[in-house]
C-alpha cells in the first residue's frame, strides 16, 4: 500500500514538492520500500510506536520545508493532478483546501458508498463542522503549515486517535474562515479490516467537541447532539449494527440542521427497508 501511494505522490503533474514518509514504529519492510525510490525529493524518519497518526503527522509538519502542508496515509493514494488542481486554487484568501475522494473497499463491496462527498463549509466555519458534522477528509487536506504550528500541530492526546483530524479542523477554524472545497474527486480512500477505528464514537466526538461547547447556544447544542448521533448511526450502520443505528436516527432527523435531517431520514428509510 506504501509503495502505491508514494507513486501515486511522485506521479502528480505538480512537481514542486517533497514527501516525508513517517513511519510510526513499523516492524515489517517499510524502510526497504522508501529506499527503492531513489526521488531526492524523498525523506524517510522512524520513530518508536506511537500508535496513533497524530505523533508522526506532527513530525512530518515540523520537518517540512514548504508553506503548504498535504497529508496523504499509506493506504490512500491520490490522482495524478492532484497537486496542480489545488495548487491553482491557491490565494492570499484561502487558508484550506479540501476535495472529494473515491472510495475503494478490499474486499469490494456492490452495496455501499462509492465516494465521500465533501461540502462548502459555509461561515463561521468552526460553527459549521460542530452543528454539520466533520466533513473533512484527511487525505484531500492542502492546509498552511504556519496555520498547524499556530495551534502546536495535532493533539497527540490517546483518547484523541481516531478523531485529532476533526479537532484539528475546528481549532485552525477557530483562526481562519477560508476553507474552500474543491467539487472533484483528486483521490483515493482504501476502506479495510485495518483501518483505525474507535467503538465509541459517541464519546470520542464529546471529547473532540468539548472545548468549543462555549460557543453553542442552547438550541444549537441539540442540533451539535443529532450531528453526532448521526455519525454514531452511519458508523453503527457500516459495522453491520443495522438495529442499534436506527434508534438514534428519529432524534438527528428532527433536531438536525437541514443537511443531517436530509441524511438521517435517508439512512432511516435504507435501515426500514432491510428490516
Amino acid at each position: 500500500m506504501l509503495q502505491r501511494a508514494l507513486e501515486s505522490v511522485l506521479a502528480q503533474s505538480y512537481d514542486n514538492f517533497e514527501i516525508l514518509v513517517m513511519d510510526d514504529g513499523s516492524t515489517d519492510n517499510t524502510a526497504e520500500v522508501v529506499s527503492s525510490f531513489t526521488d531526492p525529493r524523498t525523506t524517510y524518519r522512524w520513530n518508536k510506536n506511537f500508535g496513533g497518526p497524530a505523533r508522526p503527522r506532527n513530525k512530518g509538519i515540523e520537518l517540512a520545508k514548504g508553506e503548504w502542508i498535504c497529508f496523504l496515509d499509506a493506504d490512500d493514494w491520490w490522482s495524478a493532478d492532484k497537486l496542480q488542481v489545488c495548487f491553482e486554487c491557491i490565494n492570499d484568501k484561502v487558508d484550506l483546501i479540501y476535495h472529494d475522494l473515491e472510495i475503494v473497499r478490499d474486499p469490494p463491496s456492490l452495496f455501499k458508498r462509492k465516494h465521500i462527498k465533501s461540502r462548502q463549509v459555509k461561515k463561521p466555519v468552526l460553527k459549521d463542522l460542530l452543528l454539520k458534522g466533520n466533513t473533512i477528509a484527511t487525505t484531500s487536506v492542502v492546509v498552511r503549515k504556519s496555520l498547524l504550528e499556530q495551534i502546536c500541530g495535532m493533539d497527540e492526546s490517546v483518547e484523541m486517535i481516531a478523531a485529532e483530524d476533526y479537532n484539528t479542523w475546528l481549532r485552525i477554524a477557530q483562526l481562519t474562515d477560508n476553507f474552500l472545497y474543491i467539487p472533484k474527486s483528486l483521490g483515493y480512500y482504501l476502506v479495510h479490516a485495518e483501518n483505525i477505528s474507535r467503538k465509541n464514537i459517541e464519546e470520542l466526538l464529546d471529547k473532540v467537541c468539548k472545548e468549543f461547547m462555549y460557543l453553542l447556544k442552547p438550541q444549537e447544542k441539540v442540533i451539535y447532539h443529532a450531528a453526532v448521533y448521526y455519525t454514531v448511526a452511519l458508523h453503527d450502520f457500516y459495522s453491520g449494527r443495522d438495529s442499534i443505528a436506527k434508534k438514534k436516527l428519529p432524534y438527528s432527523i428532527r433536531f438536525g440542521s437541514l443537511p443531517i435531517k436530509a441524511k438521517s431520514l435517508l439512512l432511516y428509510i435504507i435501515l426500514s427497508v432491510k428490516f
